[in-house]
């Protein structure tokens, strides 16, 4: 019986590790699409989000599966508990990559893309993606913490970028439009890197057995 079920947990972090590759694929994607407005590329992305919700439908099912057919021990129900957290930030990390997408597809972008930074911002925010996917995949402690002070870094670029976009882009000839799109663009990333914090404090849940949540509660 336990054999079985460890095979039952293998196979879910490995369809584990493909959605977080399939994630960062499609950010990574959706970033190039954006800086080379490539309106081709930005379409092979909207396509690519329904490989991760169908992944996530997978994984679900073998969560659910573990918990209804096994009699999992204490650290083995954080793993399952925290991996059904973390496919749904999984999730919405490929739809908000695949909204990116559809601006790109969708709008005139233009000239403003370099002068507001967004690149860094973008940079920063596939970091913490890939991070806190890596530090699932290694059980690795100190990486998961490193993703959640990190969102701090990000959420300063994006005031940057909403800074530059309402005072800076006069001088660019931009249209309102672009504007708005541009600022959409930044809060995707803004949410995508909430979405990495939110696997990284799993990750640390599943380790540990204490999640942040609870501690703040204790604190108040």
């Amino acid at each position: 019986m336990r054999v079985t079920f460890q095979e039952q947990l293998d196979e879910m972090h490995s369809l584990l590790i493909k959605m977080g590759m399939l994630c960062e694929e499609v950010i990574d994607e959706a970033f190039t699409a954006l800086m080379n407005e490539d309106k081709k590329l930005a379409s092979v992305v909207i396509k690519k989000d329904k490989n991760i919700d169908l992944t996530e439908r997978d994984i679900e099912g073998k969560c659910l599966k573990l918990l209804l057919q096994q009699q999992p021990v204490a650290s083995d129900l954080r793993k399952i508990s925290a991996a059904l957290k973390m496919i749904t930030d999984m999730e919405r990390i490929g739809d908000q990559a695949a909204d990116i997408a559809e601006i790109v597809k969708t709008g005139e972008l233009g000239a403003p893309i370099p002068s507001v930074h967004l690149g860094e911002m973008a940079k920063a925010t596939i970091k913490m993606v890939r991070e806190s996917i890596d530090s699932f995949v290694k059980s690795d402690l100190q990486l998961a913490r490193k993703v959640i002070a990190d969102d701090d870094k990000v959420d300063e670029l994006f005031a940057q970028v909403r800074k530059a976009l309402s005072v800076g882009l006069a001088n660019e000839n931009a249209t309102q439009e672009q504007v708005l799109d541009l600022l959409m663009i930044a809060k995707y990333y803004e949410r995508i890197g909430d979405h990495a914090t939110n696997i990284a404090e799993w990750v640390e849940y599943s380790i540990t057995g204490v999640h942040r949540s609870e501690e703040i509660g204790e604190d108040q």
